[in-house]
């Protein structure tokens, strides 16, 4: 039995070992937006207090026009992404600061043009390493 408890102890031990993990900072976690498509602007909320790193905005199509979706600034250029008349899109993207517009436009020629929403982006959020009950 004591040579059991030993070996036991000893595999504990062992398997402690020498430091070779490093401890990187993980991505902030990822901020989850909701946006609406109206006849005559896009909105996306919550739009302050928005810092850098990963972002999912939902956009919901509340038209009765198919419209394709981006999202443009600083170094970002989104292609469109289209969403059908009373569906969902989601962009999913890591926006460094700065100032961006999230656009709707139409495949066919409208009268009137649907005002973009602003998402104004500041430094960056804090790494996710002490966060718990993340994947």
């Amino acid at each position: 039995m004591a040579t059991v408890a030993a070996a036991s102890a000893a595999l504990f031990v062992a398997a402690c070992g020498e430091s070779d993990f490093e401890n990187k900072p993980r991505a902030p976690v990822r901020l989850e937006l909701s946006g609406v498509i109206q006849k005559d602007k896009v909105t996306v909320s919550p739009v302050r207090h928005l810092g850098a790193g990963p972002f999912a905005i939902t956009i919901a199509n509340q038209t009765d026009q198919r419209h394709t979706v981006k999202i443009e600034g600083g170094s970002i250029a989104q292609p469109p992404a289209p969403v059908d008349p009373g569906d969902t899109v989601t962009i999913r993207r890591t926006l460094d600061p700065g100032t961006y517009e999230v656009s709707a436009g139409s495949e066919e020629a409208v009268p009137k043009e649907i005002q973009p929403a602003t998402l104004k982006i500041g430094a960056e959020r804090r790494d996710s390493n002490s966060d718990l009950m993340l994947p």
